[in-house]
């Protein structure tokens, strides 16, 4: 795949305060096209779990639409309707199944799971539309902003849980954030580091085996974790070791 990313810097008109700080400051104002990308070549397969990180302003959710573009079957969280029914309604299918995808985004206590989207706080309306979109299995995912909302102990975990969706089932991820403290646990395919006066840093890491389809867990209880990392309220947590 190849995207090209870039912006226009076009005259318009200024107020009279703003041209005489110009002109004091010896400002010019820059008229052109500038281009972040151009051809940029970008090794996406399916499933993979894309990752864009770069400071504010370093474009990366443009190069991520841009990817976007290129590529069926996406759904963004943002544009997601969250509807009126508590959550654990809300995600269709089985109960074990609805309520093993809330867990996974840390929304797995039992007062959390019977409220309604309205009842949410920010941080937990943003899990919530993760789950939704997991429940959905689309072909791709696309989450602006990822775990912004969420302290970083959460996020990291969210992360953890999301990575571990992603290495049993088709579904790829394309992700934008500012914090790359989550890249350890989220594990991504392929990584992007933007940045404000470059082209971005593509890296590519090794692909782990996907199962072809997910199972479901309707119906099934769930064995021992053998990870090293404990369930506290449905949320994943990491055991110290050593």
């Amino acid at each position: 795949m190849k995207i090209s990313v870039g912006y226009t810097f076009l005259p318009k008109q200024m107020s009279l305060r703003t041209a005489a700080v110009m002109d004091h400051f010896g400002v010019g104002f820059e008229t052109g096209r500038h281009e972040i990308a151009e051809e940029l070549e970008l090794p996406i397969q399916e499933g993979d779990v894309v990752c864009f990180t770069g400071e504010s302003g370093s474009v990366k959710s443009s190069l991520m639409r841009a990817v976007v573009g290129e590529l069926p079957g996406v759904v963004n969280i943002e544009t997601l309707d969250l509807g009126d029914a508590i959550l654990v309604e809300s995600l269709g299918g089985c109960f074990e199944e609805a309520a093993r995808l809330l867990s996974m985004c840390g929304l797995g206590e039992a007062l959390l799971m019977l409220r309604r989207p309205a009842e949410l706080s920010d941080g937990q309306r943003y899990r919530f539309r993760l789950a939704l979109a997991l429940a959905q299995q689309p072909l791709w995912i696309m989450a602006d902003e990822f775990t912004a909302t969420l302290d970083r102990t959460l996020a990291k975990v969210v992360a953890f849980n999301l990575a571990r969706r992603a290495g049993k089932t088709a579904t790829g991820f394309l992700l934008a954030t500012t914090h790359e403290d989550v890249l350890v646990d989220l594990q991504p395919t392929l990584h992007m580091r933007c940045a404000l006066d470059g082209p971005p840093e593509v890296t590519r890491y090794e692909r782990k085996k996907k199962a072809s389809a997910l199972a479901t867990t309707c119906g099934s209880v769930a064995g021992p974790n053998p990870t090293g990392r404990i369930s506290l309220g449905g949320i994943t947590a990491v055991t110290a070791s050593g």
